[in-house]
């Protein structure tokens, strides 16, 4: 997978943790660069290891599903991107709003917004791709996103919305029909 593609894969995937990110930024009131660096630092761990894991399951079930594998590749992306979609639309008094630098909560954040990763590592090892840049990758455009978003979300967090998260789940759409034109 080509370097430009992976920045693009990361950027939408970051959109999760972008979008979260802003809200935090809402909430906390007396926001320090400390609680940035903790939100941000939770996001992009999860958003590293999560596509390890993904690429790890996809690794040992390539044999099983290797002439069809770009058509899983599409669907997932496609559901990723249609999840991402979903959610961007939902009724704003439908999220709950909590603390987001209580431990169990950033945990619960950190996982939800790394979900998407997790399929796009199954992806990845269906691709062949080597899974060490990609991961770096991910992991430090999420959390510059992340630290971005919260600070945003603090000055300015209502102008934005939730809608950014829609533009994440078209990237991974489009992305989705590239690798499978591209295999067809």
């Amino acid at each position: 997978m080509d370097i430009l593609t992976t920045l693009i894969i990361a950027l939408g995937l970051a959109t999760d943790c972008f979008t979260v990110s802003i809200t935090s930024g809402i909430i906390i009131r007396n926001l320090k660069v400390r609680h940035a660096v903790k939100i941000s630092l939770f996001f992009g761990l999860f958003q590293a290891v999560m596509p390890c894991v993904g690429w790890l399951a996809g690794v040992g079930m390539k044999n099983l599903i290797t002439g069809f594998d770009h058509w899983i590749a599409f669907g997932l992306l496609v559901l990723v991107g249609g999840k991402m979609i979903y959610e961007s639309f939902k009724i704003e008094g439908e999220k709950k709003e909590s603390d987001p630098l209580n431990i169990y909560v950033l945990l619960t954040l950190s996982i939800a917004t790394s979900i998407d990763a997790l399929a796009i590592g199954v992806t990845l090892a269906f691709l062949d791709t080597v899974i060490i840049l990609p991961v770096i990758i991910i992991g430090a455009i999420t959390f510059i996103v992340s630290f971005i978003g919260i600070y945003a979300g603090n000055q300015f967090g209502h102008i934005f919305g939730s809608k950014i998260e829609a533009v994440g789940g078209l990237v991974l759409i489009a992305i989705g029909v590239k690798i499978l034109v591209n295999h067809l």
